[in-house]
């Protein structure tokens, strides 16, 4: 008998991968391409330029297919995943009138406003590639998150014409929903020409992209609650159905239809803030890194391993990207002597996003009257041992790491295969696919630490420094740049500062 495959599909906000799994979950051909920067022409906004959600897709997916070992005919479906919470405008024929709405573009906060005449759709990132790949107008139900006519009970458009004319986009305009699992249709040839993927193979609905890589992360009920690294940090619990007027979480649609996850608060900006940090050290850290075959990411890693829990008392607040309704937020680094290094900044930014998400998890648990015994943590950030002993230690259970740490692409490839038949449901295509790869046990010493450091110090930190930032915001924002007139005394020119 032949070995079979799928193709999974992560679209993300700062890369788009294809990955090729075999029916065991083994990852036997994968590429990824790095996505622009995100375009902000005003503030407020935050576009995906030109159309580089689906140009990035087909070079990844192009890629991926020339790497593949095995015979295209025993390739069995595609399952489609992208990011939540964008807003994707089309022409009849299917392509863009207009950049695609990032999730951070606060437009996304209003109804849709009808004012390009060439617009025939409005649908999500999902809804936008399904067409692009098969051109059938379809979308799943799981990923519309936000400003979308969607009953959360039902799955379904609104039947309710009152509630339904308030998001105000017309029923014509909207997509024909689909589980996930359901066949959104089949790869058209158009595609399959500029892909390498197959022609005709069916295309899978998954959910938003945080419940994909629920899936793929083998999240499951019970006590376990899941940490998905990626550009917006998340954490999530498996729920029992749609939780009405939640006040530290939401229930976001799963990947099994009908099924819930609960979502804690979570960190925005979270891993581009190490990205970042890390391009700010200077290429001399790059150098270091190519002479010893490894990653900056790994270098800086191997060197605040030697940094002590509490970082010297170096502590980070992440509010790199403050939220729409706290505008005057500003990230933080506090507590700087002497033996602070750059390996100590790193830590703490590590650190920071421990006790954030402890202390979102937290929130949420008490208030579902649960707890929590044990986490898992996706994300390419999982692949550091330092911070996966960071989270052990801070919530003070075990943490698990999968074998596939990509678990958006495989939660796609699992939905994929359910809905091909496969396997006859989730729970089994989840025990045949998704395997871990190790566990971290809490340390008894730096757990004591984490846990008097959050309550006595961490969590209070905003309550003595907002005020202060509510004053620096007026200040600095919206204001025209104070000039100063004194002339520079080497130069002879006026000094801006701003």
């Amino acid at each position: 008998m032949s070995r079979r495959f799928i193709i999974g599909i992560d679209g993300g906000t700062q890369s788009s991968k294809v990955s090729i799994f075999d029916l065991s979950g083994i990852v036997v051909s994968q590429a990824t391409v790095e996505l622009q920067p995100i375009h902000m022409p005003a503030p407020g906004t935050a576009e995906h330029p030109d159309d580089d959600l689906w140009d990035s897709l087909v070079r990844a997916a192009r890629m991926a297919m020339e790497k593949f070992p095995g015979d295209l005919d025993d390739i069995v479906g595609v399952g489609l995943g992208s990011i939540r919470c964008c807003r994707a405008l089309l022409k009849e024929d299917g392509t863009l009138a207009a950049p695609v709405l990032s999730w951070m573009d606060l437009r996304l906060a209003r109804p849709y406003e009808h004012t390009d005449p060439s617009v025939a759709y409005v649908t999500t990132s999902t809804g936008y590639i399904t067409r692009r790949f098969t051109g059938a107008c379809r979308d799943t139900s799981a990923n519309l998150e936000g400003q979308w006519p969607i009953d959360k009970d039902t799955w379904q458009w609104i039947e309710d014409p009152e509630a339904f004319a308030a998001f105000n986009i017309p029923r014509d305009m909207l997509f024909e929903l689909v589980q996930p699992g359901g066949i959104l249709g089949h790869v058209t040839e158009e595609t399959a020409v500029l892909t390498g993927i197959p022609a005709g193979l069916p295309v899978a609905a998954t959910a938003n992209d945080k419940s994909v890589e629920a899936l793929g992360a083998g999240l499951a009920p019970g006590t376990t609650a899941l940490i998905s690294l990626g550009t917006y940090i998340a954490g999530m619990m498996y729920g029992e159905g749609n939780f009405i007027n939640a006040k530290t979480f939401f229930p976001n649609m799963a990947a099994v239809p009908g099924h819930f996850l609960y979502e804690s608060g979570g960190i925005r900006k979270g891993m581009w803030m190490i990205s970042w940090f890390i391009g700010t050290l200077g290429p001399d850290i790059v150098l270091r890194a190519l002479e010893e075959g490894i990653s900056p990411e790994q270098l800086i890693d191997r060197e605040a391993e030697a940094v002590p829990a509490g970082c010297d008392g170096l502590m980070t607040v992440l509010d790199w990207l403050a939220p729409p309704s706290q505008a005057f937020k500003k990230g933080l680094m506090i507590g700087f002597d002497g033996r602070h290094t750059r390996s100590h900044m790193y830590r703490s930014i590590l650190e920071a996003i421990a006790l954030t998400m402890k202390n979102h998890l937290d929130a949420m648990t008490e208030e579902l009257q649960t707890g929590i015994d044990s986490i898992i943590v996706s994300g390419g950030g999982s692949n550091s041992s330092l911070f996966m002993q960071i989270f052990a230690d801070v919530f003070g259970v075990p943490a698990v790491r999968n074998v596939v740490n990509s678990a958006a692409g495989l939660g796609a490839a699992i939905c994929a295969a359910v809905g091909v038949g496969v396997y006859p449901d989730f729970q089994q295509a989840v025990e045949a696919m998704v395997r871990i790869r190790d566990t971290f046990l809490p340390d008894p010493d730096a757990a004591l630490l984490y846990s008097r450091m959050n309550s006595e110090v961490y969590r209070d930190i905003a309550l003595y420094t907002d005020p202060i930032l509510k004053k620096a915001h007026a200040v600095f924002s919206g204001s025209q740049p104070y000039r100063n007139s004194r002339p520079d005394r080497g130069t002879g020119t006026k000094v801006q500062s701003n």
